[in-house]
C-alpha cells in the first residue's frame, strides 16, 4: 500500500510539473496576453493565466485518478469545441510566432484571399477531425 501512494504522489507531482510548464509555455510565448488583446480584455488577463493553469491541473488530476465525468454526449460536444478552439489557437499562436504565414504568402505570392485560406485551414481541420472520430481511429 505505501507503494501505491508513493507511485500516485510521483505521477500526481509529474503531470503537475508537466501542467506547470505547459501553462508557462503558453504564458512565455504571449498566447494569453495576444488573446486578451485581440478581445479587448487585458483587464482580465490573469484570470485568464489562472483559468489556464487550473485547467492544466483539472486535466492532469481526472487523467491521473480515471474520474469519470458521466454528464451525457452535450456536454462532450461542447468540451470537444472548446478543446479544438484551445488547439488551434495553439497551433495558430505557434505558427504565428514561427512566421510560417508571412513566409506562406510570400512564397504562394497570395495578394487577396487570405481570410479564405484560414477558413479553408480551419474547416479542413474540423471535418477531418470529425471523420477521424467518427470512424473510430483511434
Amino acid at each position: 500500500m505505501p507503494e501505491l501512494f508513493f507511485l500516485c504522489f510521483m505521477g500526481f507531482c509529474a503531470g503537475i510539473i508537466v501542467a506547470g510548464g505547459v501553462s508557462g509555455l503558453l504564458i512565455g510565448l504571449s498566447i494569453v496576453p495576444r488573446y486578451a488583446g485581440i478581445t479587448h480584455t487585458a483587464e482580465c488577463i490573469f484570470l485568464y493565466e489562472d483559468m489556464s493553469l487550473l485547467g492544466t491541473v483539472a486535466g492532469t488530476v481526472i487523467f491521473l485518478f480515471h474520474i469519470p465525468l458521466s454528464l451525457g454526449p452535450w456536454f462532450l460536444a461542447l468540451c470537444g469545441v472548446f478543446f479544438g478552439i484551445f488547439l488551434g489557437g495553439w497551433i495558430l499562436a505557434l505558427a504565428e510566432i514561427a512566421k510560417v504565414f508571412p513566409v506562406f504568402i510570400r512564397r504562394l505570392k497570395l495578394t487577396q484571399g487570405m481570410s479564405l485560406v484560414i477558413i479553408s485551414i480551419a474547416v479542413g481541420k474540423s471535418l477531418g477531425s470529425l471523420l477521424y472520430y467518427a470512424q473510430g481511429w483511434m
